[in-house]
Order: structure tokens, then C-alpha cells, then sequence
């Protein structure tokens, strides 16, 4: 994992960064987690530098590739879960979870309209990383200001 250098932010945006890596080191079968803002930018991200690799036929490699794949993948089921539970009358959307094949992606809701996503292995623990996500939620969901979420898109973009 790629941590962007945290030198130079606040304590809250450094707080933030640590619970991210934390996520991502010490719950098992967790690939990559990504924070993306209610308009679909990229906050934070547990590889930030990380470029699109490209397979050796030159499409580009999925959300292993890069992490504003996993961002984009996680604003769009947002958008989608979002959509659907206006069309059906059931209120806010809490969390989403996609199964495949070769893994899993989850995406969480976070109070100001942002979103958590992580992409896990397919034999992951969903009860553990839906626990972790839920911790992550109610730590950073009240430090996420409109300033806050400016500083950690200006992290990512000298990360990248």
C-alpha cells in the first residue's frame, strides 16, 4: 500500500488517513478501500498513487489497477442504490454489497453524503468488514467538513 504523505495536514485529515490504513491492514481479505465525496471525487484511498496498469492485451486491469476504479465503481453504486430506493419508497440507502465471482465490493453511507467502499477477496468475512466499515463511518462521518473534504482532494491530487 501507497500512503500519500501526510506531512503538512491537519490532525483530522490525518486521523483519517490512519483509520483508512488501518482498515486496510488488519481486516482480513481486504484488497483496497476508497472515501469518495457526494459528487463522486476521490478523498481518500488506500493506494492513491497507484496509476491504471494495463494487461497485456492493453485494457485496462479493473479496479486492481487503480484506485480511482474503485472510486468510480463506488460513486456509481452509490448513484444506482441511491436511485432505487427513491423509485421504491425506502428511505436512505445504509449499505450496499456486490458479490462476484473473485471478490466483493462493499459501499457504506457516510452522514454527509459520501461513501466508503472496499473491494475484499470472495471468501472475506462480510460481518467483519461490514463491522470495520460501521467503526470507520462513526469515527470520520462527523470530521468531514466541506474544508476537510478540500484538503484531503488536494492530498490526493499531489498524490497521483
Amino acid at each position: 500500500m501507497t500512503a500519500p504523505s501526510t506531512f503538512g495536514l491537519s490532525t483530522e485529515a490525518r486521523n483519517l488517513h490512519w483509520l483508512l490504513s488501518n482498515l486496510v491492514e488488519e481486516v482480513p481479505g481486504v484488497h483496497s478501500v476508497t472515501v469518495v465525496s457526494s459528487d463522486g471525487l476521490m478523498l481518500l484511498s488506500s493506494d492513491p498513487g497507484r496509476q491504471t496498469a494495463m494487461a497485456t492485451d492493453g485494457r485496462q486491469d479493473g479496479p486492481r489497477g487503480s484506485s480511482a476504479d474503485l472510486a468510480t465503481i463506488v460513486s456509481g453504486i452509490g448513484s444506482l442504490t441511491v436511485g432505487a430506493a427513491k423509485l421504491m419508497d425506502g428511505g436512505g440507502v445504509k449499505q450496499t454489497m456486490v458479490a462476484m465471482d473473485e471478490g466483493s465490493v462493499f459501499v457504506m453511507s457516510i452522514s454527509d453524503g459520501s461513501l466508503l467502499g472496499v473491494h475484499a477477496t470472495p471468501d472475506c468475512d462480510m460481518s467483519v468488514i461490514a463491522y470495520h466499515m460501521a467503526l470507520f463511518v462513526g469515527r470520520a462521518g462527523h470530521v468531514l467538513t466541506p474544508e476537510l473534504r478540500s484538503e484531503l482532494r488536494k492530498s490526493m491530487e499531489s498524490a497521483q
